[in-house]
């Protein structure tokens, strides 16, 4: 198979094992889908043991299943090979978007949210910004300050923290930069949203997260964490951390006892 000039074949895999004490209920969101930017050519997913499985679309788009984990031992795992357009660094300039003209699907990525405190950030915003073109510019500057302020430290937050408090530690997981940088382009009416997925060659390798904003008539990727132009498959995206969990378990409280992550570039096609 001839490949788009610059496109790469990744093979993303993640794995899940939980010790389950009571059924319960979970909601999974494992599987990439394919859009703007990727093609999911095949696909496994596993459960161990084997369990009904039910499977919609949330409102932002993305795949989840839905399910009941059986007590004991309950794997999951996931595989997907993947063609991934080349990752282009965004457009050195690129208006911002007056309210008023933006489509309707952005409009709820102007609010604040669970994670993402936009309406606390105004004056904070307008300081970063100061002097910036409106737009791209503005984003840019938001994400320069968000890695100089805010230390990437992978490991250091197991739950979610919000924009204000990866502020006040000065440090976080990617997800707490990414989710600062998007309160902050809310607060000045740029349109934000968290992106979960897979970067190639992340170091340590585990589940990884960005923002996109919405300047210059469409979305545009941005990651305060690394400069890294590696190629990225997404699997969700949403307001913020609470959208785009990799599970949600209902009940006692159920933490996986293991999981593994891969993101391998392949030769060829699969």
């Amino acid at each position: 198979m001839s490949l788009p000039r610059g496109a790469t074949w990744l093979r993303v895999s993640c794995s899940l094992s939980f010790d389950v004490a009571l059924p319960s209920p979970m909601v999974l969101m494992l599987r990439p889908r394919s859009g703007p930017g990727q093609w999911v050519s095949s696909e496994t997913y596993r459960l161990t043991p084997a369990v009904p499985v039910e499977e919609f679309t949330d409102g932002f788009g993305n795949l989840c299943q839905r399910l009941v984990a059986p007590v004991g031992r309950f794997d999951v795992s996931t595989s997907a090979d993947v063609l991934v357009s080349p990752s282009a660094p965004p457009p050195a300039s690129a208006p911002f978007v007056e309210v008023p003209d933006l489509p309707d699907e952005a409009l709820g990525y102007l609010l604040p949210s669970r994670y993402c405190e936009s309406d606390r950030m105004g004056d904070l915003a307008q300081t970063i910004v100061a002097g910036a073109e409106p737009g791209m510019g503005q984003v840019s500057a938001i994400t320069e300050w968000v890695r100089e302020r805010v230390r990437y430290v992978p490991g250091s937050s197991g739950y979610p923290v919000s924009a204000l408090e990866a502020v006040d530690r000065g440090e976080g997981v990617c997800r707490d930069l990414a989710q600062v940088s998007i309160a902050l382009c809310r607060a000045l009416c740029i349109p934000a949203r968290l992106v979960v997925g897979y970067l190639h060659e992340l170091t340590p390798m585990d589940v990884h997260a960005w923002l996109e904003a919405y300047v210059g008539g469409r979305w545009h990727a941005f990651d305060p964490s690394t400069r890294s132009s590696a190629p990225r498959v997404t699997i969700a995206n949403g307001r913020d951390a609470t959208d785009v969990a990799l599970y949600n378990q209902f009940g006692p409280p159920l933490l996986p006892c293991a999981m593994g992550v891969g993101v391998e570039k392949l030769d060829d096609s699969p």
